[in-house]
């Protein structure tokens, strides 16, 4: 399991699109468990992967937890910087 916690100056509306294109179905195909306001979870392949958004002032806070999808939840986090 991985926690991972970045912050971005994207808009949460654009983070989550950009969480629903790269893990959900159009991407690495992953089923959308729940989806709300500021979070987006996802499973598959044994594995599950949940992102949580925070807007603070000009930065918005994405927290990422995941199982089985380490290495695309990293490479996600480092392109949003």
């Amino acid at each position: 399991m991985l926690h991972l916690e970045v912050k971005t100056k994207q808009t949460p509306e654009r983070v989550l699109n950009k969480i629903n294109e790269y893990f959900g179905p159009g991407g690495l195909g992953l089923k959308v468990t729940g989806e709300g306001s500021q979070c987006l979870s996802f499973e598959g392949s044994g594995g599950y992967i949940t992102a949580t958004l925070c807007p603070e002032g000009i930065v918005t806070r994405v927290n990422l937890e995941t199982r089985e999808w380490e290495y695309h939840a990293k490479k996600f986090a480092r392109g949003l910087h």
